[in-house]
């Protein structure tokens, strides 16, 4: 159906910059081709949510992603100084291969 639209669309643009090059008063047949137009658009947007089942799927989409989203929480805040909780340690000091103490 998409293709078939198209093609319509297609001639028809041929057929309209044609005629207007050969029309006496362009002015009124563009008023008319103007008209066409606005009808040939209305039948495309029309026609487009039928094509290929895709605003169904979209809905089913969305609907798993608001699903989702209500399920997550907020992370829960821990307290770190909590009894059980063993205390974040800061790295100590540890003598590395090659070091040695100052001669003093």
């Amino acid at each position: 159906m998409p293709g078939l639209l198209v093609a319509v669309t297609g001639r028809w643009v041929y057929a309209l910059t044609a005629l207007t090059l050969l029309a006496d008063r362009p002015a009124e047949f563009l008023a008319g081709a103007a008209l066409v137009a606005a009808l040939l658009l209305a039948a495309l947007v029309a026609a487009r949510p039928r094509l290929g089942g895709g605003a169904s799927r979209g809905g089913r989409w969305a609907a798993g992603l608001r699903e989702r989203a209500r399920r997550r929480r907020v992370p829960r805040q821990v307290d770190p100084d909590a009894a059980g909780r063993p205390r974040p340690r800061a790295p100590g000091r540890v003598l590395s291969v090659g070091w040695r103490p100052a001669a003093g």
